[in-house]
């Protein structure tokens, strides 16, 4: 894995340093490769016997494809749960790496889709005794690589970092990073950015169209006294940086992406000369293709990004 990436976008924060961190390098395609390894592993510690033991995971595309990948290696089997948001070439990816992919479309009680993932995970538990859910959302593996890995990998390549911008969907990522500084350098300031319309935070729940980051189901793993700031970010706004960053810097970043950089614009005036600001990009954005860089698609929810 690819943990010493960073490309420098210092115009952002005029003043400060800022590095983004680039996780679609990785051979799975995003950061989530970190957290399939781990999940599998520590599935493999507790006792299952495989291949007679069966995964099913929820997912809104990259952790499927890095648990599609990891366990065509190993030859496991398994189920990814998810649902209309995720990207078609994320889904057919998933099925290419030999995945049974379940696509749940019944929205839950927020307006998502993720306790509708979840209801039906537990209904095929209940009646498949070899299937084992590897739960992104509650199990400590998946925070603890990022602690190991993500992390670490910040503090080593820079040294001194003033703010961490870290994107929250499952929240596994940044409860690593979190964890990781708040032990090794306790000054660094962790920002949580969150989409509107996620209920993560505590936020009032409402639709969502871009897979990654937010929830209508608060993540167990979370612990909020680590970070000391979230920033909302609309989707439009999501957008609108993904496409500019497209058109005039030649980067084609993913949506969750997109929204950790517009919090780091917005929060630009607020951070002091001479800070070094590190952004955690989860991937890149081939796999948007169809939605976020497609003009129909954005059209019919936000015509005028178009």
């Amino acid at each position: 894995m690819l943990d010493d990436v960073f490309l420098q976008l210092h115009q952002l924060v005029p003043g400060s340093s800022v590095f983004l961190k680039i996780e679609g390098l990785n051979p799975a395609g995003s950061v989530k490769l970190k957290t399939a390894v781990a999940l599998v592993e520590e599935a493999e510690a507790s006792g299952f016997r495989f291949p007679r033991t069966r995964l099913i995971e929820s997912t809104s595309g990259n952790l499927g494809v890095a648990l599609a990948m990891v366990c065509a290696a190993k030859g496991y089997f398994l189920t990814c749960v998810t649902d209309p948001n995720a990207n078609p070439q994320t889904v057919r990816l998933m099925e290419a790496l030999g995945a049974e992919v379940v696509m749940v479309t019944a929205r839950d009680g927020n307006g998502g889709f993720l306790q509708s993932r979840i209801d039906y995970i537990r209904q095929r538990l209940s009646r498949e005794p070899d299937l084992h859910w590897v739960n992104q959302y509650a199990n400590p593996a998946g925070p603890q690589a990022h602690r190991q890995r993500t992390g670490r990998s910040i503090f080593e390549a820079l040294g001194r970092v003033d703010y961490v911008f870290v994107g929250a969907g499952t929240t596994g990522t940044l409860m690593g990073c979190a964890e990781f500084f708040r032990c090794h350098s306790p000054g660094t300031r962790i920002i949580a950015v969150d989409s509107v319309g996620s209920v993560t935070f505590g936020g009032p729940a409402a639709r969502r169209h871009i897979p990654g980051l937010g929830t209508s189901r608060r993540p167990e793993i979370l612990s909020e006294t680590l970070v000391d700031e979230v920033v909302l970010v609309s989707e439009a706004e999501s957008v609108a940086v993904c496409r500019t960053l497209a058109r005039e810097r030649g980067l084609l970043l993913g949506g969750s992406t997109g929204t950790v950089l517009s919090a780091v614009q917005s929060a630009a005036k607020k951070i002091p000369d001479g800070s070094v600001v590190v952004a955690v990009s989860p991937d890149f954005g081939d796999r948007y293709l169809d939605t976020i860089y497609n003009d129909s698609w954005v059209a019919e929810r936000w015509p005028e990004q178009v």
